[in-house]
């Protein structure tokens, strides 16, 4: 009756993913205690927009889903990256 498949992602895959949102969080700290003047929070915005990616990606699993919720998530995200753009032209140009 139901179309849906399983799929199991084997833990190996959990951990690689642990290991690389530490690495974000740890590159996002080390980066506000470098002067990038403007450039912190675009470098620091980036670096959280990556781990959200990796989060829909592999804990959402986002990658198992169809492409027409694939382009959902995309119109979303383009959204995101307009409000980020607005804001920080708004703090560019203070």
């Amino acid at each position: 009756m139901s179309t849906e498949t399983v799929h199991i992602t084997p833990y190996r895959t959990y951990a690689w993913v642990l290991i690389a949102l530490l690495t974000f969080t740890f590159l996002t700290i080390t980066v506000t205690w470098i002067d990038l003047s403007a450039l912190t929070v675009f470098v620091a915005l980036t670096i959280a927009t990556i781990k959200a990616g990796v989060v829909l990606t592999y804990f959402m699993h986002l990658k198992f889903e169809s492409s027409l919720f694939r382009v959902f998530v995309i119109m979303v995200l383009a959204i995101y990256v307009l409000v980020i753009l607005f804001t920080l032209s708004d703090y560019l140009f203070r």
